[in-house]
Order: structure tokens, then sequence, then C-alpha cells
């Protein structure tokens, strides 16, 4: 069964509760407060079903003092159920309503026109189709009805069926987010919340995150509806029980209930917009504001990018900072009131929930901030490499778009990095020209040390850098222990170092088994880059930080040492030195040279064949 959710919108006292008691058989206003003043001040909820449509409603408060809750139950609904009474009209509310819903991409809709029976209906009828023309709900259906004499009340629910049954399905992008509506405690249970569900499933037992303060809970039981769950979906109405969360302290409305891999920002690259309808007061630069994104409210300062305000019609790119983070995602709507909350002046699309300025890249998604392709490209641009297990993480679009996005795209994607094509070939060609200035500079070196050559990119991700390296690696170039190089190099010593190379040569070979230290036969630096050159060649062994053999004398050694411990079983370091005519100083880290490469094994102060 698909789920949706509807919200009621319109002026106070036209009916909306009464409505929502009237198809559901339950009364929304719950609060000993809205009984006694006959009005609603808080968000309500029940449930409707209408052939194969589980629908949960939310009925939302008229009044202008509670504008601030009505927002907080119509950030994630499908279809909006205005109601505009027939004696009353349509009047402020009933208007801001429409603007709030208008600034969320509410885009489907149905008018009850109420109070049939008391009022001009035919009058109020053609006010509200004068008052849509030219607006997104301009060819919605008007049903007349009275609660009071049931009259249309089955006309109205034959209206939403079909309407609803026109709106596309809330997705499942594995991407849970539950925005908190309501945070409360139950003797014997402990805190439970509830919100609609948008963009992935939950289950009892899984590990959440409650955002902002990264508060960590387990969910230990769901319902819908006062009906125990072992699944809730997108578009269902939603209550968790996290016992181990302490309400205000860890959780509360506005809060977002969500998984660990989603993280929050205090500023967001947006598009703002001013509707025709709305007042003719400009939104300034700089101006602050209140930010509300699903059920959350936080104070904003807008700071426009390319203009200094924004005039009922406009639109214009911007950077809302925070006074407090929130859990955004690219695609999120929101709406903005003005600091004394007695108007909203503005609304729009998130297209960067890491808060750029980058005027390109918020240009260039605006025009299509829902289109996967034009998102990736441009997150691909800005970042120059990006995980594509992380690229556009925090978006409507699913792990399985953005694949496909890539797979179409044509950027480079080694080693699961989705790189920009003139990055990735800039870095490859930046890569290969300081590996052949190492082996131009330094040709007896065997490659460019990997080390100095992630310094030298360092202004680059690390994850590209090593994509780099891997991709040279199955071409022209080849990794040997710490150093890469191509492989057609081969190590030379320059012409005027060979005498040097046979200086060494001779050190090391006049008393084989006992040469010179390191720091005796290599005391400058050039001898001791040739030095480095031999070993790297394989014509001498460093056996420890001040030992070195020749290949020759290293393999004698080696030799002779296993064919004594072969005929006496064992030997301490002293007979074998003996044995040797070597010294303690070489024959030490040769042992400990052989039992790294376990050929020999220590046991108390003798070594035994391994």
């Amino acid at each position: 069964m698909n789920n949706f959710i509807i919200a009621t919108a319109g002026h106070v006292d036209h009916g909306k509760s009464s409505l929502v008691k009237a198809l559901t058989g339950t009364d929304p206003d719950r609060l000993p407060e809205e009984k006694a003043r006959g009005m609603t001040i808080d968000l309500g909820f029940a449930e409707l079903n209408l052939d194969g449509l589980h629908i949960g409603i939310v009925d939302v408060p008229g009044h202008d003092a509670f504008v601030r809750n009505m927002i907080a139950g119509v950030g994630s609904i499908d279809l909006a159920l205005f109601v505009v009474a027939a004696d009353d009209g349509w009047m402020p509310q009933t208007e801001e309503h429409l603007q709030i819903l208008s600034y969320l991409g509410v885009d489907h809709a149905v008018f009850a026109l109420t109070k049939i029976d008391i009022g001009d209906a035919k009058k109020i009828e053609e006010e509200i189709r004068a008052q849509l023309r030219d607006t997104v709900f301009e060819s919605s259906p008007i049903v007349p009805i009275s609660v009071r004499t049931g009259a249309g009340l089955e006309d109205l629910k034959r209206t939403l069926t079909a309407e609803v049954s026109k709106v596309e399905p809330p997705r499942d992008i594995g991407k849970p987010r539950l925005f908190v509506d309501r945070a409360f405690k139950l003797r014997g249970i402990g805190t439970v919340v509830t919100g609609t569900l948008t963009g992935g499933t939950l289950r009892p037992g899984e590990n959440v995150l409650v955002q902002p303060g990264n508060a960590t809970a387990r969910i230990r039981s769901l319902q819908s509806h006062g009906v125990d769950v072992d699944l809730v979906q997108p578009g269902m109405r939603t209550a968790i029980n996290l016992p181990e969360l302490e309400i205000g302290a860890d959780i509360e409305r506005g809060h977002v209930v969500t998984i660990p891999s989603f993280e929050t920002s205090g500023a967001l690259g947006v598009v703002l917009e001013k509707s025709p309808r709305s007042g003719e007061h400009a939104l300034k630069n700089r101006a602050q504001a209140y930010l509300h994104h699903g059920t959350t409210r936080v104070r904003a300062k807008v700071v426009f990018v390319n203009t200094d305000a924004i005039r009922r019609g406009e639109r214009a790119i911007a950077q809302l900072r925070l006074d407090s983070s929130v859990v955004a995602f690219l695609g999120d709507r929101f709406v903005l009131r003005d600091p004394s909350e007695q108007f909203t002046i503005a609304g729009g699309v998130v297209l960067d929930p890491d808060g750029s300025r980058d005027s390109e890249l918020l240009r260039e998604r605006a025009a299509a901030p829902d289109e996967v392709d034009l998102c990736l490209r441009t997150e691909v641009e800005q970042r120059g490499a990006v995980a594509i297990s992380t690229l556009l993480r925090q978006s409507s679009f699913s792990a399985q778009e953005v694949r496909a996005a890539v797979q179409r795209s044509g950027v480079a994607s080694p080693n699961d990095l989705a790189v920009h094509p003139t990055k990735w070939k800039s870095m490859r060609e930046r890569a290969a020209a300081l590996i052949d200035a190492a082996h131009r500079d330094s040709p007896d070196r065997s490659g460019l040390e990997l080390r100095e050559l992630r310094t030298a990119l360092r202004d680059a991700p690390s994850e590209l850098v090593d994509a780099v390296i891997a991709d040279l690696c199955d071409h022209d170039f080849v990794r040997a222990r710490s150093t890469i190089a191509r492989r057609s190099h081969r190590s030379a010593l320059p012409v005027e170092m060979e005498p040097i190379a046979e200086e060494l040569r001779g050190k090391l070979s006049k008393d084989p088994f006992d040469p010179p230290a390191r720091k005796q036969i290599a005391a400058d630096a050039r001898t001791r880059d040739v030095l480095r050159f031999l070993i790297v060649q394989g014509e001498a062994i460093e056996i420890g930080p001040d030992a070195i053999l020749s290949r020759e004398a290293f393999a004698e050694m080696k030799t002779a040492l296993v064919a004594f411990l072969q005929k006496h079983g064992d030997a301490t370091v002293s007979q074998l030195r003996q044995e040797l005519k070597s010294s303690r100083r070489i024959i030490v880290p040769m042992l400990e040279f052989l039992d790294a490469q376990k050929l020999t094994r220590r046991v108390g102060d003798k070594r035994r064949l391994a």
C-alpha cells in the first residue's frame, strides 16, 4: 500500500479540524487549550484510508499567531487540503498558507468550500478560482461541503482519492529522515517522537542519529497511527520509541532523526525567491530572518551573492548563515519569515548543503536542482575529485541514480572516485612529469620516492593522488618498495661517479665478513648517494643501519651460517662470530636479518634454523 500525507491549510475558524473529524472520525484537536478555545493551536493528526490509499492527515492551525506551527506540519506533504468557508471567503491566512505551500513545492491541492449551508457558495467559489489564477493550483478541484449537514463529504472523499492517485508515491532513496514534530514521554515507555518519515525506511533495533547534537540512540519500537509495526516507509506518520534520550537535552521538535552518515551544516547555498503575491517590502542583503526547514526553525542571515536585494517576483542566489546547524539536502525546500514572525518573506531551494558561495555552481543548479546529471557535474567541477560512495550523499538522489549519472557523465572514476576529466588529465600529467624529472636529475635512483611525490601533489586530495599512482602503475610505470618509476627506466650512475662506486666495492671486499662501518665508507653526500645506488641495485646488502655487506659476502656468510647450524643444531652469537671470523657489529644484525627472513630463530641466547 502506498502512503501519502495530506495537510490542511486555510484561515482560522474555516472548519479545518471539523472537516478532518468528519472525514476520519478522529478529532485532531488534542490539547485542553484547543478544546477550551475552540481553535487549533498545534498540529493534529488523523488517519484516512481511501480505496487502497493510506493517508495520514496533518491538521494545522489557521491563526496568524501559529504560522510557525503550521509550517512545521507541511514540510513533507503530498497534497494540500485548503479549507475556505463560504461565509467568509478568501482571507489573509488562506493567502499566506498558499504562498508557504508554493514555496515548499507542493503542487497538488483540493479546495474544500465549507459552510455552504450558511454562505454564498457560488460567489465564494468564483472568488477562490480568481485567487488561484496564475498559481500552481489554478486547476485544482473545488468541492462544496457542509460538515454540519454532511453535504458533499462523499464528493470530497472521491476527489481526494482521485487527486492523491495522481501524486507520485514518496520515494525510498535509502536516506531516511524524520523531522520531529512532537516529543513526549510515556510512563513505562520513555521518550517517543513523531514525524513524517521521508527518503528511506526504519526498523526496530536500528541505530539512529539525532541532529543537531549528535545524540545516538537505538530504536526500541515503531508505531504508525497507534499500531506497532516492524517497518516504516516513506510517507508514513511515524512514532519512534527512543527511551535513552531526554526531551530537551537530546531531542525536541525541530530535531531530525536520521542515519549516522548525514552531517549538519551552519550555512546553506540557496536560491531565494519572493512570490509575485508577496508584500512590497524588499528582502535586503544581510537581512535577518527565520529559516523554516522541515520542522526546524532557526535564525539566519541572508547574504546575497550578486545582488543587494530581491523584490516580489524576483529570485537570486544567496548564502544563509545559520545560528545553529541543520541537516539539509540538496533540493530541500524552505521558507523564510521575518524576525518578528508576523509575515512570510520568501522561500527557496537548497543548492549546496555545505554552504558554498560559488556563484557559478549555484547559478547552474538553480536552473534544475532536481536533475542528477547537472548536480553531479557541478559537484565534481567544484571539488575536483569526490568519492562516489559520498558523492551527492546529502541530496534527493539515490546511490543507484548517482552511480548511473557517473556512468553517463564521462567523468573519470578510478578507485571509486568521480574526477573531473580536466582535473584527472592534469594530475596524471603532473605526476608523470615529476617522475620523469627525478629520472633526469638523478639517474642513479631507481625512481621517485612516493613520499616526495605525495608532497609535491599535496594540493590535491589524498584519495586522488592514490588513484593517480594506481592508474600510472596500470600503464607505463612500476612501483618498487617506496619508489615509482617508468617501466623503461634503468638506474645508472653518471660516469663521474663510477670511481666512487669502484672505491666502495673495494672497501666492502677487502674484509668481506667484517667491512668498515657505513659512516666510515660513506662519509660525504656523494658517496652516500652512490652507496644507496649499490644497495638499490642489489650489489650491496643493508643488514643494519650501520652494517653493509657486498652481495657476494652476504651470500657466503648466509651459506656458512646455515651449514654450521645444520651441523651443530644451535649456536651462540660468539660461536658464530668465531666461526665466520667476523665481529659482533656485523654478526648480530646479520642474524637479526635472517631471523626476519624466517631462516633462523632465536631461542634464549642461541640461534637455530627456523
